[in-house]
């Protein structure tokens, strides 16, 4: 069995978790409001404007081996700059204030999933950095382009508002495919083990994230960030 294939059958329990958040559900059911929207971007943008900054770590720490590798580091660091601009712009599409957010807190689960990639990414092995990107592309795809038909239909929000979600889930299509490719050139057992093992957790701490969107008081939103 190649590595993508494991990643499919190895994580099954942990994207069901994801995938069982209670916005995730209430999204899908039309019962989503604007502030929900909001909260989902500000965590996203809290997460994704490491991205960059994660991958050339990344570029950094692979050895000479995996010179292919870092190769592909690079185009994923061409293609994710700026996407955390994105993001704000939606926010501001939302009537709310995009300055704000960027100065705001994380929720906790987001600060602890960032910490997590950081820390895994020198602590364990560069390679566990792989585990993340299986996590949010494969999720984009899943979810994205759905759920942003469904916000707008529900909430009247501008075209403007959903930059981040519909790219995504377009781009991410190429993406994974891509992604498959890279991680079946993996066939070192001990490589393969880094990088499932990773995105099972990863599937989880992405999983607390929608979790904490439900828990008011846990994303240190303001009202204040809504424009008068």
């Amino acid at each position: 069995m190649n590595l993508f294939e494991r990643l499919q059958q190895e994580t099954v329990a942990e994207r069901n978790y994801l995938v069982a958040s209670p916005i995730i559900k209430r999204c899908f059911e039309g019962n989503v409001s604007v502030d929900d929207y909001v909260r989902f971007l500000s965590q996203a943008y809290h997460h994704v404007k490491h991205t960059v900054p994660l991958l050339m770590n990344v570029g950094a720490k692979l050895p000479e081996s995996h010179e292919w590798l870092r190769e592909a580091v690079a185009e994923y660091i061409e293609e994710e700059l700026g996407h955390q601009e994105w993001i704000l712009n939606d926010i501001a599409a939302c009537g709310a204030d995009k300055e704000q957010i960027r100065q705001s807190t994380p929720a906790f689960s987001t600060e602890l999933m960032v910490s997590y990639a950081y820390d895994s990414v020198n602590r364990v092995s560069p390679l566990a950095f792989f585990g993340m990107v299986h996590v949010l592309e494969g999720t984009s795809i899943a979810l994205a382009g759905n759920a942003a038909d469904v916000i707008k239909n529900k909430l009247q929000l501008s075209n403007n508002a959903f930059s981040y979600l519909r790219s995504h889930g377009a781009l991410d299509i190429e993406h994974v495919k891509f992604f498959e490719d890279l991680m079946n050139k993996i066939t070192d057992i001990n490589e393969q083990n880094i990088i499932v093992e990773s995105a099972k957790r990863f599937y989880v701490l992405y999983g607390n994230i929608f979790r904490s969107l439900d828990d008011e008081g846990a994303l240190f939103l303001s009202e204040k960030a809504y424009a008068a």
